[in-house]
């Protein structure tokens, strides 16, 4: 069965780094994603990452935010620099088989999510 478990959430101050991590139990996927809800919103695509390297990310965090996989793409990670607070938010990884381009949010498992705190 697959599993995402994902780490390295926290608190931090703005301006502060953050990487997180999923691993998927295992499997290698095509496309694998990070996403985020932060209080009283809805669930937004923050980074997706194709196996063939393709990348795309959201325009607030652009520039801030690399998300990139191990040499053996079963890990994802989502490097976070100069963290705000308004990236406040629980944060979900998420994987598929499908190799679809951009933010859509159509993945096929889903982590329990990490949260991040970043205060002012």
């Amino acid at each position: 069965q697959v599993q995402l478990v994902e780490s390295g959430g926290g608190s931090v101050q703005a301006g502060g780094s953050l990487r997180l991590s999923c691993g998927a139990s295992g499997y290698t996927f095509d496309r694998m994603g990070w996403f985020r809800q932060g209080p009283e919103k809805e669930r937004e695509a923050v980074a997706v990452i194709i196996i063939d390297g393709r990348t795309y990310y959201a325009d607030s965090v652009k520039g801030r935010f690399t998300i990139f996989q191990d040499s053996t793409k079963k890990t994802v990670f989502l490097q976070m620099n100069s963290l705000k607070p308004e990236d406040t938010a629980s944060y979900y990884c998420a994987a598929d088989s499908r190799r679809w381009p951009g933010l859509r949010d159509d993945f096929s498992y889903w982590g329990q999510g990490t949260q991040v705190t970043v205060s002012s």
